[in-house]
């Protein structure tokens, strides 16, 4: 069944225009909330979908694997064909995945969207070298929420200062293989720049035992796991006599869906004024 209000992709008239569309790791969770939302889009079209080599999804048609009526593409295993035929790839895959795909990306210089989390400084190093040659949008998190959230984060922790303590408490499904989430490394980042430290001196990811009484300036972290959490994210500052808790709970993965659809045509409107490289999804919402 196509979504609610939606007109199923064989039906629908294609534009010589059409923003096509491809969607890595289609026949997982996020990717096939990824093609109901390009399947969704007034002029998008779903340009194909891969999956990893022995996949049961291969040969599927993309839109079935996605709970939608046929597209008429089925989901292959070429990531390079994808991104020689679509103008933009969303990809919310794995580290090692996304990194590959960036190459890609700079080969056929497409766009290319990554949501994967779990990067670390040298993946997104080498990501930021296919950008030279690509557009590429790369975030940890691309709701509009958790954006807000990060900013807001950054504001508070410079306020607040030294004498408050920052603990960073995260929640997924028991199916996330990465931790702490990279939504909660982010802030963790943020929180440590605003106080005038970085996560790699300041970050704290396991207690057990006798620690000892917590140390100024860290940022603690917690993470929890468990059920179909989509993810919840709080930050808490802990001062003498008050406390503030800002949380954030995602309760679909479409927002997360939405955010990369939009990066993607945010970063297509660049490129048509001349303008490629790396960018994050605060510059998509204008939060620069």
């Amino acid at each position: 069944m196509a979504p609610e209000g939606a007109t199923p992709e064989a039906e629908r008239p294609l534009a010589m225009t059409a923003f096509k569309i491809g969607v890595v790791g289609a026949a997982g969770r996020m990717g096939q909330m990824l093609v109901r939302e390009v399947a969704a889009t007034e002029g998008c079209l779903v340009a194909g979908g891969t999956e990893r080599a022995g996949s049961p999804a291969l040969g599927r048609d993309v839109g079935e694997a996605a709970g939608l009526a046929p597209l008429g593409v089925a989901i292959g295993d070429d990531a390079d064909a994808l991104f020689r035929t679509a103008d933009a790839v969303l990809d919310f895959t794995a580290p090692a995945a996304s990194l590959a795909h960036a190459k890609l990306a700079a080969k056929h210089r497409k766009i290319h969207v990554v949501g994967t989390t779990g990067i670390d400084r040298a993946a997104e190093a080498a990501i930021a070298e296919s950008a030279k040659s690509a557009t590429i949008v790369l975030a940890p998190n691309m709701s509009l929420g958790v954006n807000l959230a990060l900013l807001l984060v950054e504001q508070m922790a410079g306020a607040l200062g030294p004498d408050w303590d920052i603990e960073i408490l995260e929640m997924h499904h028991k199916h996330k293989v990465d931790a702490p989430s990279g939504t909660a490394l982010r802030l963790g980042e943020i929180a440590a720049a605003a106080m005038g430290t970085s996560l790699e001196r300041a970050g704290v990811f396991t207690r057990e035992g006798t620690t000892g009484p917590r140390k100024p300036g860290t940022v603690g972290f917690a993470t929890l796991r468990g059920g179909d959490v989509v993810g919840e994210h709080s930050v808490i500052y802990a001062g003498d006599g008050e406390r503030i808790e800002l949380t954030h709970r995602a309760t679909s993965r479409q927002n997360f869906a939405g955010g990369a659809l939009r990066a993607a045509r945010f970063v297509a409107s660049r490129r048509a004024a001349g303008v490629s490289g790396m960018f994050d999804m605060s510059d998509v919402l204008g939060l620069n």
